[in-house]
């Protein structure tokens, strides 16, 4: 990978991106997780892509989305998760830095050049679980069934985690992928981060604006949020907020106070829409979990 500071040139840099928002929040003295690599993986074009978006100043939500993850993570295999499935993995590195059992069984999947990204950085670096790095491309339809045929004959409970990836996704390659992790992986648990329209909206006119995201535009916002997923037999076991998350944690928008006090004013229904604008959620399979 180069370093020099263009901006987004497609999907796989957002992982460079994300990485250096998570090294900005692992620097703070009241810091909410601690990512010791980040700053490291993200390298010099992630800190050109994070200071294009926004700098710590827009780095809220990423950092609510982590601290939400980890927590769901580190329950799911309280409750007995034996293998982790972590599709577009980029550069996300829980299985090093958050506290997990050396039984647990991590499936770290992306293409292959971001594969061998990770694994350059991260070879002097001991994981706390099982890592397996996988490289396979999820729009090859052969290596995905191969890939979830195979998840499914490894130890059970299996957590799939989708962060970041099902928002530069069409519609239907969802769908596609949400059949395939529930009758061919049979995972019993999916964390996901999910868009509103609203924000889908919102995005587009805050970053698409001067070709910043045309390499990777944001796609996926269903209308029905989690409900989307129901016709492929996954159900909401949990909803996180985002906005709502970001008070718990004191990890907040700029201008938050004003925010809130316009939300006052508002009817019932546009706060409900603003409280789902972005969430993560953990859908459940409804039938033959593991």
């Amino acid at each position: 990978m180069t370093t020099d500071p263009s901006p987004i040139r497609n999907v796989s840099d957002t992982a460079l991106w994300v990485a250096t928002w998570r090294a900005m929040e692992s620097e703070r003295p009241d810091a909410l997780f601690h990512d010791p690599f980040a700053r490291r993986l993200g390298g010099k074009r992630g800190e050109a892509i994070a200071a294009r978006m926004g700098g710590a100043k827009a780095n809220w939500p990423i950092v609510v989305r982590t601290v939400v993850m980890d927590e769901i993570v580190q329950r799911c295999v309280r409750d007995g998760a034996a293998t982790v499935l972590n599709l577009a993995a980029g550069l996300d590195a829980r299985p090093y830095r958050l506290d997990l059992p050396a039984s647990l069984r991590w499936l770290h999947v992306d293409l292959p050049e971001m594969v061998d990204y990770f694994r350059a950085n991260m070879a002097a670096e001991t994981p706390h679980c099982q890592l397996e790095l996988v490289a396979a491309d999820m729009r090859d339809a052969e290596a995905k069934r191969a890939l979830f045929d195979r998840v499914a004959t490894l130890p059970g409970p299996v957590l799939v985690i989708t962060e970041g990836l099902l928002l530069y996704l069409e519609g239907e390659q969802v769908a596609e992928l949400s059949r395939d992790l529930h009758d061919r992986s049979q995972a019993r648990w999916w964390l996901t981060d999910l868009a509103s329209p609203a924000l889908l909206k919102f995005l587009a006119r805050r970053w698409n604006s001067g070709g910043v995201q045309d390499n990777a535009p944001f796609r996926f916002g269903p209308a029905d949020g989690s409900g989307f997923f129901a016709p492929q037999g996954w159900r909401e076991a949990e909803f996180h907020s985002t906005i709502v998350d970001a008070y718990r944690l004191k990890r907040t928008m700029p201008l938050a106070w004003l925010w809130r006090l316009l939300s006052m004013v508002q009817p019932r229904s546009r706060r409900r829409e603003a409280v789902r604008m972005s969430s993560v959620v953990l859908l459940e399979r409804e039938a033959g979990a593991r």
